[in-house]
């Protein structure tokens, strides 16, 4: 007898409603990282970390790390203390820094129940990008991480509630 979990039937609709949300997500990060680069804001805005919250906000928005709280507070205090972990621990090398800054952001997450997968991407980031990203300091905090997980969130409000069959979110704090 097979052991195999049973799966949700393919449906079309939502399939096309996570593209969507995606495309319309990290697009508008990306048009928004943009357009402040031609005000003269001169800062990165995607970053890795938002493709893999791309896929929980618009593949799995009922899951507990999907939600507004998990989301948001997941990659603030995942770049708040990948920041700092930067800033600290300069004279260790960067792979130790590195995984300093993902295991405290898991603690960090746990404590505050916000866990949200990609915010240890995010810690990450802080630590192993070029001097650009570490030039911003805590201003990448605010901007690309907290900035742009709140269009990403935006969207998701958008998208995830145009079938009947979705609600989102399932809680908000």
């Amino acid at each position: 007898m097979s052991r195999r979990g049973k799966h949700e039937p393919f449906h079309w609709l939502l399939a096309g409603l996570s593209w969507l949300g995606s495309l319309l997500g990290l697009g508008g990060v990306g048009y928004l990282g943009e357009w402040l680069a031609l005000q003269g804001f001169d800062m990165a805005f995607l970053i890795a970390s938002f493709g893999a919250s791309a896929v929980l906000l618009y593949c799995a928005p009922s899951v507990p790390y999907s939600q507004p709280r998990n989301v948001l507070g997941g990659q603030i205090f995942s770049a708040f203390v990948g920041v700092t972990a930067y800033q600290a621990a300069l004279p260790l090398p960067l792979w130790s820094t590195a995984v300093l800054a993902v295991t405290a952001s898991i603690a960090v997450m746990q404590l505050t129940r916000t866990l949200h997968p990609p915010g240890g991407g995010t810690a990450l980031a802080a630590v192993l990008s070029d001097e650009h990203i570490h030039a911003m300091g805590y201003w990448y905090v605010l901007s690309p991480v907290a900035l742009g997980t709140l269009v990403m969130l935006a969207v998701a409000l958008l998208v995830n509630n145009l079938p009947r069959s979705r609600r989102y979110p399932l809680t908000w704090f």
